[in-house]
């Protein structure tokens, strides 16, 4: 069985969480910049990961709609480039939920740690759906 990738994916920064096939539990894992070399370094962890499947958190108004967002077309590269899947999560509100969970970890400089939660909460919600409803 292959492990999975949760992405919280933003202009700047690209959270990313970890969470092995066995276990089921989603953990905060790297944010990297979001420059030109962020698709090698995501390859690259998902090489050394055994990635199988990548949730990627965007709003839900450009799941199902035809947008051209920035996300889903960095999704689809990553399908095609690393003989991935990729799904879809939506993403409202998990900036302010990371915020309010690290606060209350007692996390100081949330602002530079909320884009690894942010992708943990992505990636555990869509891991704690029915597997009827992942497919």
């Amino acid at each position: 069985m292959h492990n999975y990738l949760g992405l919280d994916w933003g202009m700047a920064n690209i959270g990313i969480a970890l969470a092995h096939a066995e276990t089921r539990v989603a953990l905060p894992y790297v944010t990297l910049k979001n420059d030109q070399d962020v698709m090698q370094k995501i390859g690259d962890i998902i090489v050394k990961e055994d990635i199988g499947t990548i949730v990627l958190g965007i709003p839900m108004y450009t799941i199902t709609a035809e947008k051209k967002h920035p996300a889903k077309l960095f999704g689809k590269l990553l399908a095609e480039q690393f003989s991935v899947q990729v799904v879809y999560q939506d993403e409202m509100f998990t900036t302010k939920m990371a915020e309010a969970n690290l606060i209350e970890q007692g996390v100081k400089h949330v602002s530079k740690n909320n884009d690894e939660e942010a992708s943990r909460i992505i990636l555990q919600e869509w891991l704690d759906k029915p597997l009827s409803y992942i497919g």
